[in-house]
């Protein structure tokens, strides 16, 4: 495997948390610590452009696949959904006082994961709310959807991940899953597993089809895992770490591939935050605290 590092994103003033795909396979936005929403052009590296600025610090973008809008949760704020080809705000909803760590779409829902531990369950069209889950007093950190079980799984900040019932909501398992903060859960793409990792830094893989038995435990960096993401095909995954390094993995064998840091391919020199692996010529994106946003070739 060749790991090549073909761009630096600059731009940012402060720290990198959220990355999104854009609507055309060579776009992606990001945002961050300064609020700052910006479309980047993956064949035209210079040209960044500012979509939105919200004056607190985001932590997720999502782009609703039909309308197009792009969804932001500003921290203590709510949300703002803008138009990315107007550069305008389209509307916005006073959601919650507090931080807003991820968003999901399923069918008509958006489902929203709130500090204050509460996932928000929001009509897409008229922005009304239609669910409060509360399970947790602890911050409900990241969401990952599975349309063949319709479940979607939760990870808390109480170490736990939880998994709903996306026709009715209603909590059908607890997890009990790190012994730390679960900041990343995503299912493979076949969805018969589930991948999750946190701030204890291992990474943990669950037998959905098995009532999420517990089928595989990796320590996988030295400090905690901030996010995972799968490659288009599926047969690779990424992992990024406040370690300042980025991981590569066998998504069958789950076996260690690659090793992405300063040292070795002028990586981050701060926690990596966030990834995003695209379609566009196989392209790994990874933001950071440094304010940078990395473009890898994965070969």
């Amino acid at each position: 495997m060749i790991i090549e590092k073909i761009d630096t994103f600059g731009g940012h003033r402060d720290c990198v948390y959220a990355l999104e795909r854009g609507p055309q396979p060579n776009q992606v936005f990001s945002s961050g610590a300064d609020g700052l929403v910006v479309r980047w052009q993956l064949d035209r590296p210079d040209l960044g452009e500012l979509v939105a600025k919200v004056p607190a610090s985001v932590y997720a973008l999502a782009l609703h696949p039909t309308t197009g809008l792009l969804w932001v949760g500003q921290n203590y704020e709510g949300l703002h959904l803008i138009d990315p080809v107007q550069k305008v705000e389209v509307s916005s909803l006073k959601l919650t006082s507090a931080a807003i760590f991820d968003i999901k779409f399923y069918k008509n829902d958006a489902i929203i994961a709130l500090s204050d531990g509460v996932v928000v369950v929001v009509d897409n069209e008229s922005l009304a709310i239609k669910k409060h889950l509360k399970a947790s007093d602890q911050s409900a950190r990241c969401l990952s959807v599975n349309p063949v079980e319709r479940e979607i799984a939760v990870g808390y900040s109480d170490n736990g991940v939880r998994i709903f019932d996306l026709a009715t909501y209603d909590l059908k398992r607890i997890i009990p899953a790190h012994t730390n903060s679960v900041f990343t859960v995503l299912y493979s793409p076949d969805f018969r597993f589930l991948l999750t990792a946190g701030r204890d830094a291992h990474l943990k893989v669950w037998d959905v089809e098995n009532e999420y038995a517990l089928q595989q435990e990796v320590v996988a960096h030295m400090f905690a895992i901030n996010h995972l993401t799968y490659n288009p095909t599926g047969t690779l995954f990424a992992t990024a770490s406040m370690d300042k390094s980025i991981k590569i993995w066998d998504a069958e064998t789950y076996r260690l591939l690659k090793v992405v840091d300063r040292a070795r391919h002028a990586g981050h020199g701060t926690s990596v935050n966030k990834l995003i692996w695209t379609d566009y010529h196989n392209q790994l994106l990874s933001a950071s605290d440094d304010r940078t946003i990395s473009v890898w070739k994965v070969a």
